[in-house]
């Protein structure tokens, strides 16, 4: 999973990295399912015990292009967390009241305390693709956002959160044919806005601010990874998989009980046989 690791001070060239690419998994992806699910399982197990230790914190960012598969992500990946320490938080555009105070406020109120898994499907990062695209601030306001968002993570980290960001590779060529899946399912039909045309002219644009993305905010306590995410089942296997071991890593272990608990053990049999 290394190989998808954005070390700090690489210069990543999006054009160099295959959305298509599968190449480190030989199986087949029936076999690949299988170990999706396997993963997921073992995710819900390590969440529980997230929950239980109370100790850490998890925040994983989810970053892509429209179609790009967050939402796949989503469900296919924590689909056996617990709903009540796993929460989903997505960033629209800002309320009247978040507009009026610095970009990452709203953000900062959303991430996760102790004994949470925050997934944020699109997050502070669009302060630095959108905002730039768009020209919706001057380049000497987003341009010092990478530094800004770096302090703010090492912030996090420093009071126990694991931060895992991934973004999903798509090829434009992708889209294309994501969006006109959408088009031609009816059951599909609500997910497509005529702005999504108007977002995939700006193509190159958006490659040149991921890049950038990528370039300036992997660290050693918030990495990148980058995703090819052109096949689904090879995005879910590569973030299921990462996820878990970083979980794994925390070494976590469940609230050891002093109380004497034969009594109660006692009680409850005694009900039983009664």
């Amino acid at each position: 999973m290394d190989h998808y690791r954005v070390k700090p001070g690489d210069k990543i060239d999006l054009s160099e990295w295959n959305p298509d690419d599968h190449s480190h998994y030989s199986g087949s992806k029936e076999d690949a399912e299988s170990e999706i699910q396997s993963a997921c399982v073992q995710l819900g197990l390590l969440q529980q015990l997230l929950a239980a230790e109370r100790k850490h914190k998890v925040l994983v960012i989810l970053q892509a292009m429209d179609t790009g598969g967050k939402d796949g992500v989503v469900r296919r990946v924590f689909s056996e967390t617990n709903p009540q320490g796993v929460r989903v938080v997505s960033f629209k555009v800002p309320t009247a009241p978040e507009a009026d105070h610095d970009y990452l406020w709203r953000v900062h109120q959303q991430t996760p305390g102790k004994g949470e898994l925050i997934v944020f499907n699109r997050s502070h990062y669009e302060d630095v693709l959108v905002v730039r695209v768009h020209n919706l601030v001057p380049k000497n306001i987003w341009s010092k956002r990478y530094d800004h968002i770096n302090a703010f993570e090492k912030t996090l980290a420093d009071e126990g959160t694991l931060i895992l960001k991934f973004y999903l590779h798509i090829s434009k060529a992708e889209q294309r044919q994501r969006l006109l899946d959408r088009l031609e399912d009816p059951a599909k039909n609500w997910k497509f806005a005529a702005g999504d045309l108007k977002e995939r002219e700006l193509w190159n644009d958006y490659m040149a601010a991921y890049e950038d993305l990528l370039n300036k905010t992997s660290t050693t306590y918030a990495p990148w990874y980058l995703i090819p995410a052109n096949h689904k089942w090879y995005r879910d296997f590569l973030i299921s998989k990462i996820i878990c071991s970083e979980l794994a890593s925390l070494d976590m272990k469940y609230p050891q009980i002093v109380e004497d608990l034969s009594t109660y053990r006692a009680q409850l049999e005694k009900e039983s046989g009664a």
